[in-house]
C-alpha cells in the first residue's frame, strides 16, 4: 500500500560561482499517517534542505515529493513549517497572528464565529488562551513558539514540518514544549517531520529517526524505528534500557559519521 507521504529518489543541485553543488543525493523516505519523524545528523548534511523540498520551498533536480497520492511542487496550506525563530508579526497579538493564517485558509469556508473559535481552540491546545491578547514583545522565548505552533496547527495542515523548533530554547522550557508537543501529537495524529540536533529531544518524540550522512552529497544513512510505548513519560524513560539503548544507536552513528568529517 502507498504510504502517507513519498520522498522519492530526491536529489538537489544549487549553481554556486564554483559550480554545482550536490546538497542532497538519492533520497528515499515513506512515512506513515501520524508518523513522528525526526532527521539528525551533523550540520551540512541536508536536514533542512529535505524539509523545504517536502514543504515546497525549494524544487528538487531529480525525484520528488508525492503526499497523498499528490506531487509537491509549491507551498501550500496542506504543510505548515514551524522555524526555530518563531517569526510572529511583532505588531499583531498572539492572537491576531493565529487568525492571520486561519483568515488566509479557511476565508470563506468558516463563518467569523466559527473562526474565532478555532482560533481559540488552537490557542488553547498550546496552553497561552492567558497570553492571547499579548504582543510577541510582551511575551517569553517560549511563549512565542507556542503561538507559532498554533499558528501552524491551525492551518490544519497536512504535515506539519518542525525546524529545530526548540533550538534555541532553555532546557526547562524545552522540556516544557517537548511534552506539549507529544499531547498534541496523542489528540490530533498529526503527520510530523522534525529537524533537531538532540538525540534526546529525536527518541522521546519519535516513531522514526532518520540519520543523515555528511554533505555535500548527503543521503539518509540509517532509519530507526523507535517502538516505545506511548504516552512518554521522559523521567520513566531515564532508566529504560530500550530508551537508552536507542540513543546510543543515534550516538554511535553520529560519532562515527563525525570521525569520518574530521578525517
Amino acid at each position: 500500500m502507498e504510504k502517507y507521504l513519498n520522498i522519492d529518489h530526491v536529489s538537489i543541485e544549487f549553481s554556486t560561482p564554483n559550480g554545482p553543488f550536490k546538497a542532497l543525493d538519492n533520497v528515499t523516505l515513506k512515512i506513515d499517517k501520524g508518523e513522528f519523524v525526526s532527521i539528525i545528523g551533523h550540520s551540512g548534511c541536508g536536514k533542512s534542505t529535505v524539509m523545504n523540498i517536502v514543504g515546497g520551498l525549494y524544487q528538487a533536480t531529480a525525484g520528488g515529493v508525492i503526499l497523498e497520492g499528490k506531487e509537491v511542487n509549491e507551498p501550500g496550506p496542506d504543510r505548515a513549517i514551524v522555524f526555530q525563530n518563531h517569526s510572529l508579526f511583532p505588531w499583531l497579538t498572539a492572537y491576531e497572528n493565529v487568525e492571520l493564517a486561519v483568515k488566509s485558509v479557511f476565508k470563506g469556508q468558516k463563518s467569523k464565529q466559527e473562526m474565532k473559535e478555532w482560533i481559540d481552540h488552537n490557542i488553547e491546545l498550546v496552553h497561552m488562551t492567558h497570553a492571547k491578547d499579548k504582543l510577541p514583545a510582551e511575551i517569553s522565548g517560549g511563549m512565542k513558539q507556542r503561538i507559532g505552533i498554533a499558528r501552524a496547527l491551525a492551518m490544519e495542515p497536512k504535515v506539519l514540518l518542525m525546524d529545530e523548533p526548540f533550538g534555541a530554547l532553555d532546557a526547562l522550557t524545552r522540556a516544557h514544549l517537548q511534552d506539549s508537543l507529544m499531547e498534541i501529537q496523542s489528540e490530533l495524529n498529526n503527520t510530523v517531520i522534525m529537524i533537531t540536533h538532540d538525540v534526546d529531544e529525536a527518541v522521546l518524540l519519535s516513531d522514526k529517526i532518520v540519520m543523515m550522512t555528511n554533505g555535500p552529497a548527503a543521503t539518509i544513512g540509517d532509519v530507526l524505528d523507535v517502538k516505545l510505548a506511548r504516552p512518554r513519560k521522559r523521567l520513566d524513560l531515564a532508566g529504560d534500557a530500550e530508551y537508552n539503548h536507542y540513543r546510543s544507536e543515534v550516538i554511535h552513528f553520529l560519532h562515527e559519521r563525525h570521525a569520518r568529517k574530521v578525517a
